[in-house]
């Protein structure tokens, strides 16, 4: 493995992270509703998971998810009714006040939010899957897996705490407080559509 191809695959991971989906949705989201600190630490939960599922692919669980149908079946159907469980409450909620998002339970919440958005896309480890194909060399070490894992893992939790930081200004705040019923409604319809888009896709 050489540095050339972490290099492309940092770039395939930017252009992923930076693409429309339920884990940037749930990144802005947390950071114009919670603050700073709310937004990097649902980026940290986001970020780990998705380190994860690279890490399962390396491990061969796409090649386990083939052999077994059912278990790809059952992980996505769960994923689904989760992501349109999230839209549901972003929908009911979007004329509620926020609630003050600061403490050690609500940062907690905040990571297993993240975690759980990118645990709820089975899709993930298929995707780590092609990816880790196309752009490393047969034959990896377990050191240079390791070092794959590490390196997802710094690029999502570097690129998620930047966005937090750059999104949690006084202007970006404020804006979004005077739009949230739209902006809510906007995100719960977005999340809902790709929910029911991972439950009817074969």
């Amino acid at each position: 493995m050489e540095a050339a191809h972490l290099i492309a695959f940092n770039l395939t991971l930017l252009a992923a992270m930076a693409s429309p989906g339920p884990a940037m949705l749930l990144s802005v989201r947390a950071t114009l509703t919670g603050g700073r600190a709310h937004g990097i630490v649902t980026g940290l939960g986001l970020g780990t998971m998705a380190a994860a599922w690279t890490g399962l692919a390396l491990l061969g669980l796409d090649t386990l998810f083939a052999l077994f149908p059912w278990a790809y079946m059952t992980m996505k159907i769960a994923g689904a009714l989760y992501l349109l469980w999230i839209a549901y409450g972003m929908w009911r909620d979007a004329r509620t006040p926020l609630a003050p998002a600061s403490g050690p339970l609500r940062r907690r919440r905040a990571f297993l939010s993240g975690l759980m958005v990118n645990l709820a896309n089975p899709k993930s480890v298929i995707f780590a899957a092609s990816v880790l194909i196309v752009i490393f060399p047969a034959g990896l070490g377990a050191a240079e897996k390791a070092l794959i894992v590490a390196n997802h893992l710094a690029v999502e939790w570097i690129s998620y705490t930047l966005f937090a930081l750059a999104l949690s200004t006084g202007p970006a705040r404020d804006g979004y407080l005077r739009l949230k019923p739209l902006l809510d409604r906007i995100a719960a319809a977005v999340l809902g559509a790709l929910g029911m888009r991972l439950l009817t896709d074969r």
